[in-house]
């Protein structure tokens, strides 16, 4: 493709911010191989990068789109939907098959967790030779993927298939090991070379506001992931979930998560819809102090979102707003909250600017089920404490800038558990990263490639 300079592939940071793919995918490439019809070409170019863009092109909020040279006067390429096309069509041709290692080196590593990071560190490790253990604390490979994203925007069996093929390659899978509890630090250190902590970020940022302990208070992770459970485990039969199914339900959290309880909820059959979000609405064009190939800070509206308009006439998102108390009936179970407005205010001292109350803009609205989306605030701690890992001031695990290794010997981690809640592409590339630093403190050298 003639394009120019590619920013799509740059993956780097500009104002804060990634600006085009953190894999480095090589799209202009494949990109022109499906336009000449070379579809396996185009399949071998992108798994160079990306251990699973059958995730990633269901997922992704498209990095490199964002930063299309064409998106700067004109649409950009659909880059997503022709990644999407690529894995596909290798599947029902028969190029995304199993490719198991022809030698073994005789190390084992273990890794903990099997969100996104877990797995792509556990797919290189074992593509280098290393013979692989994955363990998971839940009944399914793909923690996050798996539980933590709704089923309509990433079918499960898209992730079992890949599973699928990981095992015959040779990789271990061990279900329902809560590693930390079942199985502690030191047994895992005796019995493998190597191990990588991809737990996540798990730890669910509350709402302190009087009457929080209500009946029909959800972190949304909760409640997200039961809900695929049972659909799982019974086609929702079981009833183990929680239903929104004619209440009045309120989200507090204007992210991915909080957008997939909306969608969520309204498939339940809520009777309304109301997300709560801290800051301001963003514009709906880019400000011209946010030039391309900057990502854009505009209003995004998603699928949530988009149907909540469709069902009930209105988007459901109210700005600077947040929870000043939950109301409960007689009986403790809730019954509406009580919001408050929020405005940015410099603090005088720091010279900080904070989103603060506004005094008498208090509202009440009815609500029988608040579902708490306000992010994640890093490493649940009894992991932390079992393989005695240092962690940050941001509670994640601390390592040395651009490294991978814990303050333990043997012991690295990758993910969220690393960098904080991020995208899972990101993941993708922190395994990947994690993966070659292991390799190299195993064998000594590494041609495990990154990028």
């Amino acid at each position: 493709m003639d394009c120019g300079v590619p920013f799509c592939q740059s993956g780097m940071t500009l104002m804060g911010m990634a600006s085009g793919c953190p894999l480095h995918n090589l799209v202009p490439e494949w990109n022109d191989l499906v336009y000449r019809g070379n579809w396996e070409q185009a399949y071998e170019r992108l798994v160079k990068t990306n251990n699973f863009p059958e995730f990633t092109s269901r997922v992704c909020p498209a990095l490199c789109e964002k930063a299309c040279t064409c998106g700067l006067y004109d649409d950009p390429v659909s880059v997503k939907e022709n990644e999407h096309g690529i894995i596909e069509n290798a599947y029902a041709r028969g190029y995304a098959k199993e490719n198991p290692p022809e030698v073994r080196t005789g190390k084992k590593v273990a890794v903990i967790g099997s969100g996104p990071a877990g797995l792509a560190a556990a797919d290189q490790l074992n593509k280098r030779g290393h013979l692989v253990t994955v363990y998971e604390r839940d009944d399914r490979v793909g923690g996050l993927l798996m539980y933590g994203i709704p089923n309509m925007k990433l079918e499960k069996q898209v992730i079992d298939r890949k599973i699928d093929i990981m095992k015959e390659e040779g990789i271990i899978f061990q279900t329902s090991v809560n590693v930390g509890k079942d199985m502690k630090a030191s047994q895992l250190l005796k019995e493998y070379d190597a191990v990588v902590l991809a737990c996540g970020a798990k730890n669910p940022r509350d709402i302190n506001a009087p009457g929080r302990d209500a009946k029909g208070i959800y972190f949304a992770v909760d409640y997200l992931s039961r809900n695929t459970k049972s659909l799982l485990d019974s086609g929702l039969k079981d009833k183990k979930f929680v239903s929104a199914k004619g209440k009045n339900v309120v989200i507090i959290g204007g992210g991915d998560t909080g957008n997939d309880c909306v969608g969520t909820a309204i498939r339940q059959g809520a009777k309304s819809v109301t997300q709560l979000e801290m800051m301001p609405k963003a514009p709906d064009t880019r400000a011209e102090n946010n030039p391309w190939p900057e990502w854009p800070k505009v209003c995004k509206t998603d699928y949530g979102q988009e149907e909540a308009i469709a069902v009930f006439g209105h988007d459901p998102r109210i700005y600077t707003t947040t929870v000043k108390e939950f109301l409960k009936d007689k009986n403790g179970n809730l019954n509406g909250i009580i919001t408050v407005k929020l405005e940015s205010r410099k603090d005088e001292k720091t010279g900080r600017f904070a989103m603060v109350p506004v005094e008498g803009s208090e509202q009440k609205l009815a609500a029988e089920l608040v579902l708490i989306a306000a992010g994640f605030l890093g490493t649940e701690k009894y992991i932390a404490d079992d393989f005695g890992v240092n962690l940050n001031a941001r509670t994640n695990v601390a390592t040395d800038e651009g490294s991978y290794k814990t303050n333990v010997r043997k012991v690295f981690t990758a993910g969220d558990m690393h960098r904080g809640q991020s995208l899972v592409v990101w993941a993708i590339r922190e395994g990947r990263e994690a993966a070659k630093q292991v390799d190299e403190a195993l064998m000594g050298y590494s041609y495990l490639s990154v990028q």
